[in-house]
């Protein structure tokens, strides 16, 4: 089972580019971020000729969410749903073929010490409790999306420029740190330990032609099914050309069943 996950910003922009991209690779699973539309102007019909049935969770101009797969999704869910009253679309939750999937878009945070910041956090924070309330360590689930963090050094290509950004901020990294720790494998990390795979590169500053970028698009998998991880990757070709986003598609191979 191929699973990937890739920040489109915007679907409406990318939607040529999306289709031409399953084609290509042909996953199983695809978890998108930053769809920006609300769910009446999702492209279910071209995506379902396309062969990939969608959920999705969004909303006008900012954030949303959703799962694209080949087989049906199953129980979906939407939100934290820990009655925080949080508008903002950031994470899908579905049943693919025996695996839980969640597609997230955490909170970027603009600038340390803000209040997007604290909500930042605390975003991070629920997620935790979500998983803690939902689910067990012991169960096949992978967390995709995008993080809006960098985890270590070997994520960065210049860690003492970022080190007091939102990306790769001690506290956040804690944060993220803190939703691994209910069970979560970085499973890119698992395949590639040496790090310096990059899969968000600012558009400005020529950032992606000198490969000034960031891990910061993840898959977490409780480790049962990390131990059944086979490939990791990121598709720095995606990432190329006019109208692409800034982000890279990242996807992995599981031996699943």
């Amino acid at each position: 089972m191929r699973v990937a996950t890739w920040n489109v910003n915007s679907i409406r922009a990318r939607q040529e580019r999306l289709l031409a991209w399953l084609a290509r690779h042909e996953p199983d699973v695809l978890c998108l971020q930053e769809t920006k539309v609300e769910d009446a102007a999702f492209p279910f019909e071209p995506l379902r000729a396309a062969g990939y049935y969608a959920v999705a969770h969004g909303q006008r101009t900012y954030n949303g969410v959703a799962i694209l797969a080949r087989e049906e999704p199953r129980e979906v869910e939407a939100g934290l749903g820990d009655g925080g009253g949080d508008a903002q679309a950031r994470l899908l939750s579905a049943r693919v073929a025996g695996l839980r999937v969640l597609s997230v878009y955490v909170p970027n945070g603009d600038t340390v010490g803000s209040e997007k910041w604290r909500y930042k956090l605390e975003w991070l924070r629920r997620l935790r409790a979500r998983l803690d309330a939902h689910h067990t360590a012991g169960e096949p689930l992978l967390l995709c999306g995008d993080l809006n963090v960098a985890r270590d050094e070997g994520d960065v290509a210049h860690p003492d420029r970022w080190a007091e950004s939102v990306l790769f901020h001690p506290e956040a990294r804690a944060a993220l740190e803190g939703v691994r720790a209910f069970g979560l494998v970085d499973v890119f990390r698992q395949i590639h330990p040496e790090g310096g795979i990059y899969s968000w590169w600012d558009y400005r500053m020529l950032a992606f032609p000198k490969n000034d970028g960031l891990r910061i698009d993840h898959l977490l998998a409780t480790q049962g099914l990390a131990a059944r991880c086979t490939d990791a990757r990121v598709d720095r070709d995606e990432r190329k050309g006019k109208g692409a986003s800034d982000h890279a598609p990242v996807a992995a191979s599981f031996a699943w069943p």
